[in-house]
């Protein structure tokens, strides 16, 4: 038996050292063929795969969603074998819990705080808010297709395995405090506490999310990221009237 089980380990870590030969062009005897396995291309170079394979998953998401897409997809979009996708990753799921812990958990605390940082200035809030959004979305061209795609969609599998992992707290206290201003008599008592966070979404992420058909409209192809910023703010705190 410990010998079957050395052999089943020696085959899996020549499948791996195979999949690093094939994607670096190697042949077999040669130089790089002769490396012992580890990571499969070097210890060196695992992190920088690895994050490689991260940043296509994300560009994969954002532009099919993400049950559309197989690890096989993830690993050809990156330039790996798919042996090498389940060296470092080998579910779907798996793959989507480290980019929520690696990549979508510093935006969100990028994003959060926004009505902290003004607890007494609502106008204040909602623009570092809006700013916020944009400044994340010109970081990450991903972010504004996939927020619309895996977030803000009904069925959204990101919205899905975000709300079960961190519930809904961030939600309640945006809202708390849209009703704290309207009962201190800081913001308009018609506004819907409920939406206004969607709102902000609508009048960021969303232009940004469809900017890319612009570039033939000659009324919006010059537009920047600051522009659609700017128009979310005056229209979010003064609305149409002068």
């Amino acid at each position: 038996m410990a010998r079957k089980a050395e052999a089943g380990s020696k085959a899996g870590a020549d499948q791996v050292e195979q999949a690093g030969i094939e994607e670096a062009g190697a042949q077999p005897g040669s130089a790089a063929a002769a490396r012992r396995p580890g990571r499969p291309s070097g210890s060196g170079r695992g992190p920088e795969q690895r994050a490689r394979l991260l940043d296509a998953a994300l560009a994969l998401f954002a532009r099919q969603g993400i049950v559309d897409t197989t690890l096989g997809q993830v690993a050809r979009e990156a330039g790996f074998t798919p042996a090498m996708m389940h060296y470092y990753f080998k579910t779907r799921d798996q793959l989507l819990d480290v980019l929520i812990d690696e990549r979508f958990l510093p935006l969100r605390a990028r994003l959060g705080g926004s009505f902290q940082v003004h607890p007494d200035d609502p106008v204040a809030a909602i623009t570092l808010l809006a700013e916020r959004l944009v400044e994340v979305a010109g970081d990450y061209p991903w972010f504004p297709p996939l927020w619309i795609r895996e977030v803000i969609s009904e069925g959204g599998l990101l919205k899905l395995r975000m709300h079960e992992r961190f519930g809904d707290a961030n939600q309640k206290t945006g809202i708390a405090y849209i009703e704290k201003w309207q009962k201190d008599g800081k913001i308009n008592p018609e506004l819907e506490p409920s939406l206004m966070f969607l709102s902000v979404i609508g009048l960021t992420i969303l232009p940004l999310a469809t900017s890319s058909m612009w570039r033939n409209d000659p009324a919006r192809r010059k537009l920047t990221a600051d522009d659609i910023a700017r128009h979310a703010v005056a229209l979010l705190t003064h609305g149409v009237a002068r």
